[in-house]
């Protein structure tokens, strides 16, 4: 175990992004549900804002573990080429998967930030955290979709990954933080002492008092 909870995650990996404190063009971007309550301890410890970035697997109908793409905030779609190209997969099939991932991704918006706005990406640096690196499937994801929306510099980082996989990355982001890659990985839940299921009652109260935050700074 290197954590108690994804609070003190948060709070160590802070420390790893001290550089990126007290600086105007940063935003701190959280995968829910699990990079919630880590990235909220990174946003507050760097006086930046917190918002949510969220990514939806296009998985291949039949194959579902098989992705084709990601459908992410902001409508924004990245499609596995090597995948679909491979394949052979028709745009009928893929617009039809992301269409039913596009009304998931949708209802999980409204039900995390309500009526708040996506947070204007564009010519910033985005610290993109998740509470921990396996397959880096998602992050990966995340990161090309958010390419899209042109920010200035996409940092990947999170507590704790599989030394592989957090090289890997760099093939994507501008930097990948990872504040311990154990030899021996074995998945993210073993490195907490409490790896339960964040809710989203939490994802939106974090978000709340984050906002609350960012608004008194202002």
């Amino acid at each position: 175990m290197l954590f108690l909870d994804r609070t003190e995650a948060g709070r160590e990996l802070a420390i790893k992004l001290a550089a990126y404190a007290e600086r105007p063009d940063v935003i701190v971007l959280a995968l829910p549900r699990g990079g919630v309550p880590v990235a909220f301890e990174v946003a507050r410890a760097l006086h930046a804002p917190l918002d949510i970035f969220l990514v939806r697997k296009l998985g291949l109908p039949g194959r579902e573990e098989l992705a084709m793409g990601a459908i992410a905030s902001g409508d924004i779609i990245a499609i596995n080429h090597d995948v679909v190209d491979e394949l052979g997969v028709p745009e009928e099939v893929i617009r039809r998967v992301a269409a039913e991932e596009r009304q998931e991704l949708h209802r999980r918006e409204v039900a995390y930030r309500g009526d708040h706005p996506p947070l204007d990406v564009r010519d910033r640096v985005v610290i993109l955290i998740d509470d921990g690196l396996a397959t880096g499937s998602s992050m990966r994801a995340a990161i090309a979709a958010l390419r899209r929306q042109q920010p200035a510099r996409i940092v990947a980082a999170v507590p704790v990954g599989a030394a592989e996989t957090c090289a890997e990355l760099d093939d994507v982001a501008d930097e990948t933080v990872c504040a311990h890659t154990p030899e021996q990985f074995f998945g993210v839940g073993r490195w907490y002492g409490d790896f339960s299921q964040v809710t989203d009652d939490e994802v939106r109260a974090l978000l709340s008092v984050a906002q609350a935050v960012t608004a008194s700074d202002h």
